[in-house]
C-alpha cells in the first residue's frame, strides 16, 4: 500500500513555515494521543502516521530530500524514515511528542503553581461612583504548617517511589512502540509517603478561611475583575500559589440607570412647568443639581448634565447624567382651575394650534 503523503497527514501546504509544520503536529498529536483514545487501534495508528510525519518535515535536510524524492529517500532507512540514509530504526513517535509539548524527555513533577480561585463580590453604584475597601473571607487550600507542606508527619520524609525508581514515569508497551505515561503510585511526583502527616492527612494542605481586604476603585462597573496575586490556592510540591479573582457586580438603583460612564433617570414636571419654563432640583449620585426647563419643553425631552456621571476607571473624568423629562398631566381639577383652563384652551384657539391643524391635514386620507 502506497504510503500516505506527509504534508497531507498534517494538513498543511508543501510551502508551510517550519512553525506552522509544529503547529499543524501538535493539533494533530492531541486529537489522536494514545491516552485521549484508550483501546483505539485506529488513532494509534495515526498517531504513529503524524509522528513520522513530523520526523521527516521538521529537519530541514530530510524535508528537502522529502520534497525531491518522495518516501523514496528513506526506502533505505529502515521503517518509519528513522534517518537520511542507510540504518536508523524506528523512531519513537513520543519523543518527538515530548520534544513539541514540553520540551524534552519526562521526569519527575516538580513544583505546581496552585488554582486560581474566583469570588464574586456585590457593591452598590454609590460605591461603584465613589470607589471602596471592603473585607472579604473565602475559603482555599495554604500550605500545612504541621508538616510545612511535605505531607510527612513530622520526624519522617518522603522516600523514593520504588515503581517508577523516582523517575515520577513509567513505561509501557503498546504493539511495537512503548509509552512513558505518569506513575500510578507517586502521580508523578517521584516520591511515596510512608509516614502521612495527620493534619493534612498526606496532602501537604490544609483547608482555611483567608481574610483579604480588596480595594475597590471607583468606576468599576458589573463584570469588572480585580486580581490578588498570589490570593489562590497554595501549589502542590513547593510552587507558587494562584490567584485570586474578585468579579464585580454592582446592584440597580432604584432612580438610575447606567449606560458605560454615563447615568440615566427620568423626572416629572408639571406641566405648567413645562409650558412656562423655570428650574427644577435633580438627584445625582453626588447631590442635587439645578436644572433649566426652557418654556415649552415636551415630554419626552431629555437634558445633559455634563461630568455628573461615572467616573472613568482609568481616571480622566467622568460621564453625564441625561435627565428625561416627563410632563405630568392633571387627572382632577376643581371648577375655578376647569374654567381658567377652559379659557386658556380658547385663547390659544381651542386646539386648532398649527401644529394641530397640520397633524389633522395629514391623517385626513386614513378617514377618507
Amino acid at each position: 500500500m502506497a504510503k500516505e503523503d506527509y504534508y497531507e497527514l498534517l494538513g498543511v501546504e508543501r510551502g508551510a513555515s517550519a512553525e506552522d509544520v509544529k503547529k499543524a503536529y501538535r493539533k494533530m498529536a492531541v486529537k489522536f494521543h494514545p491516552d485521549k483514545n484508550p483501546g483505539n487501534k485506529k488513532a494509534e495508528e495515526k498517531f504513529k502516521k503524524v509522528s513520522e510525519a513530523y520526523e521527516v518535515l521538521k529537519d530541514p535536510e530530510k524535508r528537502a530530500a522529502y520534497d525531491r524524492y518522495g518516501h523514496a529517500a528513506f526506502q533505505g532507512a529502515g521503517a518509519g524514515a528513522g534517518g537520511g540514509g542507510g540504518g536508523g530504526g524506528f523512531h519513537d513517535p513520543f519523543d518527538i511528542f515530548r520534544e513539541v509539548f514540553s520540551g524534552g524527555g519526562g521526569g519527575a513533577a516538580g513544583p505546581r503553581r496552585g488554582n486560581d480561585l474566583r469570588y464574586d463580590m456585590e457593591i452598590t453604584l454609590a460605591e461603584a461612583a465613589s470607589g471602596v475597601e471592603k473585607e472579604i473571607n473565602y475559603r482555599r487550600h495554604v500550605h500545612c504548617d504541621k508538616c510545612n507542606g511535605s505531607g510527612a508527619e513530622p520526624g519522617s520524609s518522603p522516600v523514593r517511589c520504588q515503581t517508577c525508581g523516582g523517575h515520577g514515569q513509567v513505561t509501557s508497551s503498546r504493539g511495537f512502540f512503548s509509552i512513558r505515561q505518569t506513575c500510578p503510585s507517586c502521580h508523578g511526583a517521584g516520591t511515596r509517603i510512608d509516614s502521612p502527616c495527620k493534619a493534612c492527612k498526606g496532602d501537604g494542605r490544609m483547608v482555611t478561611t483567608s481574610k483579604l481586604k480588596v480595594r475597590v476603585p471607583a468606576g468599576v462597573d458589573t463584570g469588572s475583575r480585580l486580581r490578588s496575586s498570589g490570593g489562590g490556592e497554595t501549589g502542590g510540591a513547593g510552587g507558587q500559589p494562584g490567584d485570586l479573582y474578585v468579579i464585580i457586580h454592582v446592584k440597580e438603583h432604584e432612580i438610575f440607570e447606567r449606560h458605560g460612564d454615563d447615568l440615566f433617570c427620568e423626572i416629572p414636571i408639571k406641566f405648567t412647568l413645562a409650558a412656562l419654563g423655570g428650574s427644577i432640583d435633580v438627584p445625582t449620585l453626588s447631590g442635587r443639581a439645578s436644572l433649566k426647563i426652557p418654556a415649552g419643553t415636551q415630554s419626552g425631552t431629555t437634558f445633559r448634565l455634563r461630568g455628573k456621571g461615572m467616573p472613568h476607571l482609568r481616571g480622566g473624568g467622568y460621564g453625564d447624567h441625561l435627565v428625561k423629562a416627563h410632563v405630568e398631566v392633571p387627572t382632577s381639577l376643581n371648577s375655578d382651575q376647569r374654567k381658567k383652563l377652559e379659557d386658556f384652551a380658547i385663547s390659544c384657539g381651542d386646539g386648532h394650534h398649527p401644529a394641530g391643524n397640520s397633524f389633522f391635514e395629514k391623517a385626513k386620507k386614513f378617514f377618507e
